[in-house]
């Protein structure tokens, strides 16, 4: 049917003129009729061109340019009705015109053009630049948020614009200053803050990074940055991007204490346990408070809420309250990728200013003696200490006590073992994750109005990428952006969930894609043509940022959530990865 790899979520809509934008496509009729079959066998094998006021195409086989104006709105994008029509030459016998009342549906594949995707990469960017409303209409007298981590608390500094009392609905003791959480099982691993989500976090909560460099955490510039391939150092992008090496605890707390300063937002330390409805909208959360009698009975609850966001994280289980409830359950994607972490954290005698290098990552190939680890941070964190990690996929469980993890530090480039021969502050504490996932909401064809999911909750990935955050940051720039548009509140929020898609495909490229490649390679795993192609291609350009400034900007701005990972396919780019490569393999 309908092929839609690498403009899921093209954001278009009906009406939407098109003449600015061009398409290279394989035509294709969706259904399997005799004039279908035709209009295909018509176009084997021929040079067509279509053009339009963008210009000519390159002439190639089998492909077509179309320009004209957007007739339907898609339900996914990959089906398109265009007004533009096909002459003649190109239909088959019997095959309907393009055009024709009713229109019939175009099918394209994706050919790796980059054009194809520009609207994607300027939405993700305006995303990415989002900045505080002036002046907004409030939209709701109570907005609920379950959930009260990174991604809860964003959504709470979005809806405090826009709801009179915002709600956030929280398990957890958070009273406590910059303590790990039972509800973030992860806090104690290794957190950068990329620069995508800390320069949104900076507009929307303005101070953090200086309140968490007044804690002692660092705001590290290029100059103290390293991240190497095996024993080779990427080479500087010229840019000066800075990262936030700040503890999870500490940050959250920063953050927490922003926005539950604002005088509409309150948290009730309770478990979000259900849902209630009314006209085909969520119109309350059920719950239940710690327990406070002889017996540890908890206290049961309901909200009344005009809005609400689950961010419950990687364990939410709103997909199952929704289809208990008579509602479609989003697909949950599976991607196995078994990572294991193990972290400590070590004494830092020197200062942050006297520091060479005050962030580190290396990445090893399975071909590099490492000791089955596959990734090596550390960061120059708070109270004087280093976080110092380490990563192994599948079996390669790097270090459980202390000797072990310094003898795998000491395998690996000296800066490490330096790093690690310190006092502990921290003994080694371990994390395991068995698979990237993600919900896809917006294929659901049925969910309630006034409801949507951020964070976690929707898609969770291996944290090295250091995408969480971020991505948290990106989750809550849509919430913004679909409640500043108008639509209609009273309908499912899809129009939400086809924003956020674009944020989750761009991050499930650059993770879940790394994960499988490497995963892949090491098992031997034969995958299609397709897929071999695009990690070669991928290889080539993360090969090419360790000595080309060019392809290492580029290359930063997608790993940094900066940058859609599409406009690595820019044919320029290509052309400069690929002669990079080829004079390094000849030296």
């Amino acid at each position: 049917m309908t092929s839609t790899k690498g403009v899921e979520g093209f954001p278009i809509r009906q009406g939407d003129p098109l003449t600015s934008v061009r398409i290279r496509t394989k035509l294709l009729l969706p259904l399997a009729t005799a004039p279908a079959k035709a209009h295909r066998a018509a176009l084997g094998g021929k040079e067509v061109q279509r053009t339009g006021p963008t210009g000519t195409s390159r002439r190639r086989p089998g492909l077509v340019i179309m320009i004209g104006r957007l007739l339907a709105s898609p339900a996914r994008a990959g089906s398109l009705l265009w007004d533009e029509q096909v002459s003649p030459d190109l239909r088959g016998p019997g095959s309907e015109r393009l055009g024709a009342d009713p229109p019939v549906q175009v099918c394209f594949t994706h050919q790796l053009e980059y054009s194809v995707s520009e609207s994607v990469v300027t939405l993700f960017e305006s995303l990415v630049g989002a900045e505080p409303p002036h002046d907004v209409p409030v939209l709701f007298d109570t907005a609920c948020v379950m959930g009260g981590s990174i991604a809860g608390l964003l959504a709470a500094r979005v809806l405090s614009d826009r709801a009179r009392r915002v709600v956030i609905v929280e398990p957890d003791e958070t009273s406590a200053e910059a303590e790990s959480r039972s509800g973030v099982p992860q806090d104690q691993q290794v957190h950068t803050l990329l620069p995508a989500g800390r320069l949104w976090i900076e507009r929307w909560l303005p101070g953090v990074s200086q309140e968490a460099q007044d804690r002692g955490a660092s705001l590290v510039g290029p100059d103290k940055q390293f991240v190497g391939y095996d024993d080779i150092r990427q080479a500087s992008d010229g840019v000066g991007h800075q990262f936030l090496a700040v503890g999870r605890p500490l940050l959250e707390t920063l953050v927490r204490a922003r926005v539950t300063a604002l005088p509409n937002v309150s948290v009730l330390r309770a478990q979000a346990t259900g849902l209630r409805y009314g006209d085909g909208a969520v119109v309350g959360v059920r719950f239940a408070g710690p327990g406070n009698g002889d017996q540890g009975e908890r206290a049961e609850g309901d909200l009344a809420a005009d809005f609400v966001v689950d961010a419950m994280g990687r364990s939410s289980r709103l997909s199952n309250w929704l289809r208990q409830d008579g509602y479609d359950q989003p697909r949950l994607e599976r991607l196995e990728s078994p990572v294991n972490y193990a972290t400590a954290l070590f004494e830092r005698p020197v200062k942050f200013p006297e520091l060479e290098v005050a962030t580190v990552l290396q990445l090893f190939t399975p071909q590099y003696p490492s000791g089955g680890v596959s990734v090596a941070a550390a960061n120059a964190i708070e109270e004087q200490q280093w976080l110092v990690m380490l990563m192994g996929y599948g079996d390669n469980r790097p270090g459980r006590t202390l000797d072990e993890f310094r003898a795998r530090c000491a395998a690996l480039p000296a800066i490490f073992s330096d790093i690690t021969s310190g006092g502990v502050t921290r003994g080694v504490v371990t994390y395991r994750q068995a698979e990237n996932r993600r919900r896809h909401f917006a294929e659901a064809g049925c969910l309630p109005a006034r409801l949507v999911s951020m964070g976690d909750a929707v898609a969770s990935f291996n944290p090295v990428y250091g995408q969480g955050m971020s991505s948290a940051a990106l989750h809550a720039s849509c919430l913004a952006s679909y409640l500043d548009s108008g639509t209609d509140l009273d309908e499912a929020a899809m129009e939400f969930f086809r924003l956020q898609q674009v944020v989750v495909d761009a991050a499930w490229a650059v993770s879940a894609g790394g994960d499988a490649a490497r995963i892949d390679a090491e098992n031997g795993t034969e995958v299609p043509e397709e897929v071999r192609q695009q990690r070669r291609v991928m290889a080539q350009i993360a090969g090419a940022a360790l000595a080309d400034a060019d392809v290492s900007r580029a290359f930063n701005n997608v790993s940094y959530m900066l940058r859609h990972p599409d406009t690595l396919f820019d044919p320029e780019l290509l052309e400069k990865a690929a002669a990079t490569t080829e004079g390094a393999a000849a030296q």
